[in-house]
C-alpha cells in the first residue's frame, strides 16, 4: 500500500504528514483510510503529548479528489461513506485531549478547510489561499467545514466563502480568524510549537483545548453525519455530475494540472 499519510511517533511528538502531492494532497478513500487510522493511532498513544500536521508539495490540500472518484463511477453512498471514514479522524483530533498544530501552504479548498481547520492552532504560509469550491463542481461542504468554519470566521464569513468565489490570501485568513500565524517557514514554526508543547504542560494544554472544541451547542458528530450524507446525495446529482465532467475537461485540457 502506497503511504499517502505518514505518521511518525518520537519524543512524545506525534507528526502527520499529508504525501499525495501530485494530486495537491486531494484525498480519496485509500488516504482517508489512512488519514483516519493515523488520527486514531496518534490520539490513543499514551506517548503522545503534542500532533503536528504537515504536507508535502506546495498546497496543503485541494479537498477531495472529485476526477478519481467521478472517474472511478464510484456512487452517492460511497462518497458518504468516504466521508464518514475522515471524519472518524477528524473526531480523534478534535474530541482528543491533546493539542494539535498545523502548517498550511498553499491551496486550502474545499474539505481541505476542515482538514486544517480540525487542528487546534494554525500556522499559514505566506502563499496560502483558501477557497471554498463546492460550488464548482456542484457539491455540498464535507469534512465539518460547515461548523468548523463558522466556529472560526462567524456566519456571515462563512457564507461567503462557500456562496461566492472569494478566496482568502494568508493576511486576509488571519484577519478572519481562519488561522493563528502567518510565517515565512510553517512548517519549522509549526514543529517548534508542536515541540514546545510536548516538552511543557502538554496535559493542561490538552484538556483546555478538549474543554472549548466541546462547548459548542449542536453535536459535532451530528454535524458530521449531516455533512455526510449531504455530499453523498449531492455527488449523484445532475448538478454535480455536469460540473465534474466540465471541471474533468478543463483539468485535462491543462495538462492534468489542477
Amino acid at each position: 500500500m502506497t503511504a499517502l499519510i505518514s505518521l511518525d511517533i518520537s519524543d512524545g511528538l506525534a507528526h502527520l504528514t499529508f504525501a499525495r502531492p501530485d494530486r495537491l494532497n486531494a484525498f480519496d478513500f485509500e488516504m482517508g483510510q489512512q488519514y483516519r487510522d493515523a488520527c486514531v493511532t496518534a490520539t490513543s498513544s499514551p506517548d503522545v503529548r503534542a500532533i503536528l500536521i504537515t504536507a508535502q508539495g506546495p498546497a496543503f490540500c485541494a479537498g477531495g479528489d472529485v476526477l478519481a472518484m467521478a472517474g472511478a463511477g464510484v456512487s452517492g453512498a460511497e462518497v458518504t461513506a468516504g466521508a464518514h471514514v475522515i471524519h472518524e479522524g477528524m473526531a480523534a483530533l478534535v474530541e482528543s485531549g491533546v493539542p494539535v498544530v498545523l502548517a498550511a501552504r498553499g491551496a486550502v479548498a474545499g474539505g481541505g478547510i476542515g482538514l486544517m481547520l480540525a487542528a487546534d492552532y494554525v500556522i499559514a504560509g505566506e502563499d496560502l489561499r483558501v477557497a471554498g469550491k463546492y460550488a464548482d463542481v456542484g457539491l455540498t461542504p464535507d469534512l465539518g467545514v460547515s461548523t468548523l468554519l463558522t466556529r472560526a470566521v462567524g456566519e456571515r464569513r462563512a457564507l461567503t466563502l462557500l456562496l461566492t468565489s472569494r478566496e482568502l490570501d494568508a493576511a486576509t485568513a488571519l484577519e478572519w480568524g481562519a488561522v493563528a500565524e502567518v510565517a515565512t517557514d510553517p512548517d519549522a514554526r509549526a514543529k517548534d510549537i508542536a515541540r514546545t508543547w510536548a516538552t511543557g504542560a502538554a496535559r493542561a494544554l490538552g484538556q483546555a483545548k478538549r474543554l472549548v472544541r466541546a462547548s459548542p451547542p449542536r453535536g459535532w458528530s451530528e454535524s458530521l453525519a449531516d455533512e455526510a450524507r449531504t455530499i453523498g446525495e449531492a455527488f449523484e446529482g445532475e448538478e454535480a455530475r455536469r460540473r465534474i465532467s466540465a471541471f474533468a475537461a478543463a483539468s485535462a485540457s491543462r495538462g492534468g494540472a489542477r
